[in-house]
């Protein structure tokens, strides 16, 4: 299957607009992403930028609730968004010939959503529900915990849900207070992908979107510049002992990204011939599962591992991670070049597979265009992948198995 170019425009109104022309599909996507999240919210208000995604649905200046949800789902569509720590994305899938009915109802709710309060205190209880059922999944809870932890007293350092006291607090004048200011053309990227041709997807987003507001101008691409403390968190009580651990490394277009990338598939990563899933499980049948992975925001990042056992094994197996990150500081050159190498020849394999993921390409595309203004094409990322040096990965696994830096014990 042969990837299509990606096209990235700037529309005469400064709104920009990622697409890959997908010839003959027969289906479409079509979205927008927004550059505000959890973490453009206020002491008082969190959970705003997650209850503004929860009730963006809820009704605007032309359409009610069941006209907005029985829109797409009409032509055998569907309609969905989602929020992070710093982005909310609202999205819909359709078939061929749908594309003028998916970008003009996107552009009504990002224009003209109205938040009635007798839907935002049905989404609120909603919303409060699933704050207080998280909990019963200790092995994503524990990830919260961990960045809560880290990024304590900083603007990542809470839970996108918000707490059940804060979302109470919230109301309809707060939704679209968080409307104006952030769903604007200076924080905001639209991308299709589809069989459309990028000219007539500009046409009809430079049409339905001529009304956004056009915004104070961006905040991404600026670092921060708040301290981190960095240590391991445990949920225990249960049948299992669920545990994160990890470092900072750096944000999602930082220079060390396929070094860290590189070092967490060795270490951990999603192929059973990973290090930490041969000692701990194959070879010891101490965890079911046991992964390294890199969480990156915009100026930031963490290397984790997650494992869950039985609460009398977690010293154990903690001492066990560390011994892991260790072994790859002291391998001699040749066997870690060989095992660098594999694991290139694994990721790329992984991208691969997941650049025929339509949904998840174009996302990713505009998500790297809110931050960077562009792209980087799979013949780009492949070839820093494979300059990865073994040196660099030894220098990552010297400050991992220092345990004053990465803390691998309760």
């Amino acid at each position: 299957m042969r990837l299509p170019e990606v096209h990235n425009l700037i529309l005469p109104s400064g709104l920009r607009l990622v697409c890959m022309h997908y010839r003959g599909a027969g289906s479409g996507i079509f979205g927008i992403t927004v550059g505000a999240g959890s973490s453009d919210e206020e002491p008082d208000r969190y959970g705003l930028a997650h209850l503004v995604e929860h009730t963006i649905f809820k009704g605007t200046l032309r359409r009610r609730p069941w006209h907005i949800i029985n829109r797409m789902e009409a032509v055998g569509g569907e309609l969905n968004a989602f929020t992070t720590k710093e982005e909310t994305t609202v999205y819909t899938i359709f078939p061929q010939g749908c594309a003028p009915r998916a970008v003009e109802l996107v552009a009504d709710l990002a224009i003209n959503s109205q938040f009635p309060e007798s839907e935002i205190e049905k989404e609120r209880e909603v919303v409060i529900d699933e704050i207080n059922s998280y909990r019963d999944t200790p092995s994503e809870a524990v990830y919260d915990d961990f960045e809560d932890m880290v990024y304590a007293n900083t603007p990542l350092g809470h839970n996108i849900l918000g707490s059940a006291e804060s979302v109470a607090r919230l109301g309809g004048d707060d939704c679209r207070d968080f409307l104006k200011h952030h769903y604007t053309v200076a924080d905001m990227v639209a991308f299709y992908s589809g069989p459309q041709s990028p000219e007539r997807i500009a046409s009809l987003v430079e049409r339905y979107f001529a009304e956004l507001p056009k915004g104070a101008g961006s905040k991404h691409g600026v670092g921060s510049t708040f301290t981190k403390t960095v240590s391991d968190v445990t949920i225990e009580g249960l049948h299992q002992s669920h545990t994160v651990l990890g470092i900072e490394v750096g944000g999602i277009y930082g220079e060390s990204r396929y070094t860290d990338g590189l070092f967490a598939n060795m270490l951990g990563g999603p192929g059973m011939n990973s290090l930490l899933n041969v000692e701990l499980r194959e070879r010891r049948g101490l965890v079911y599962t046991v992964e390294a992975s890199v969480t990156r925001y915009a100026s930031t990042g963490l290397m984790t591992v997650y494992f869950g056992c039985d609460p009398m094994d977690t010293v154990r197996c903690l001492r066990l991670c560390r011994s892991c990150a260790s072994r790859i500081d002291s391998m001699p050159m040749a066997q870690l070049d060989r095992r660098l190498s594999a694991a290139k020849r694994q990721w790329l394999g992984q991208l691969t597979i997941g650049a025929e993921n339509r949904e998840s390409r174009i996302m990713g595309a505009a998500r790297s265009v809110l931050y960077t203004g562009t792209t980087v094409s799979d013949k780009d990322a492949a070839e820093r992948i494979m300059s990865v040096s073994a040196d660099s990965i030894k220098a990552l696994a010297v400050s991992l198995s220092d345990p004053s830096i990465l803390t691998f014990h309760p």
